[in-house]
């Protein structure tokens, strides 16, 4: 293949370009908050399950707190009408009346009963609430934390998108009238060797594997005419020649 030394020039200010926003994506892709982010949403996610136990239990033991509620005041009531009962004489059977009396006592042990369970469901439902509030306050850390990473992600991706729409726009003028066979066989190579597709000769080496050119090599190179396209015997990358290739 032939091309115009002065195009085959160009070309390693296209692949500059070139690894330059290969570079620039790479920065975008692994950015430090990306990780941060990451590491900050399964952490939250974790006390976010935590928070969803504990809320359920919450639910669960107010509901049980009613219950206790609910069942001492029936008791309660139910003492109250025998107690007023009795105090009004409404009870004058002797029997009766013995056997309102100990039912009282039943009451009153039963009420007692009672209210330990609702005192035991009461420092169990405190207890949950407690651990509720304390998942809800660190939720609300982890939000805090996610958007000031998220902002910082964001100020640094705008500013690294900013270098790439510069460095695209600066690579579309150093293609412009390139030779299309030149350009296609570059685009190939880059592709198949890493992102770098052309290379410097420069100081009796390649740029792009670092091999070393011996004298009979160079003094071939020096002979071959200036447009011919020259390809790396090692990498097999194109090689383009420059005014430090010490030839």
């Amino acid at each position: 293949m032939k091309a115009d030394p002065f195009a085959q020039l160009k070309l390693l200010d296209v692949q500059e370009l070139d690894s330059r926003q290969d570079q620039l994506r790479h920065r975008l892709s692994t950015l430090p908050q990306i990780a941060e982010l990451k590491e900050l949403t399964a952490q939250r996610r974790t006390v976010e399950d935590r928070a969803a136990d504990a809320r359920i239990l919450v639910d669960d033991l107010t509901r049980e707190q009613k219950r206790s509620d609910a069942d001492v005041e029936q008791v309660k009531a139910r003492r109250k009408r025998d107690q007023d009962r009795m105090d009004q004489g409404l009870i004058t059977n002797p029997k009766d009346l013995e056997r309102m009396q100990s039912e009282l006592v039943s009451l009153e042990r039963r009420i007692s009963e009672l209210e330990d369970i609702e005192l035991e469901v009461m420092e169990k439902l405190e207890e949950a609430q407690g651990d509720l509030d304390g998942f809800t306050r660190q939720l609300a850390e982890y939000d805090e934390k996610i958007a000031a990473a998220t902002s910082t992600r964001d100020e640094a991706a705008a500013e690294i998108e900013q270098q790439l729409a510069e460095a695209a726009a600066k690579r579309q003028q150093a293609a412009d009238g390139m030779p299309e066979d030149l350009m296609t066989l570059y685009t190939r190579l880059r592709e198949q060797k890493g992102g770098v597709g052309a290379a410097a000769l420069r100081a009796r080496s390649c740029g792009g594997c670092s091999l070393q050119l011996n004298s009979s090599e160079l003094a071939d190179i020096a002979k071959t005419p200036s447009d011919e396209v020259l390809r790396c015997e090692e990498c097999n990358r194109i090689l383009v020649r420059t005014s430090e290739s010490g030839i």
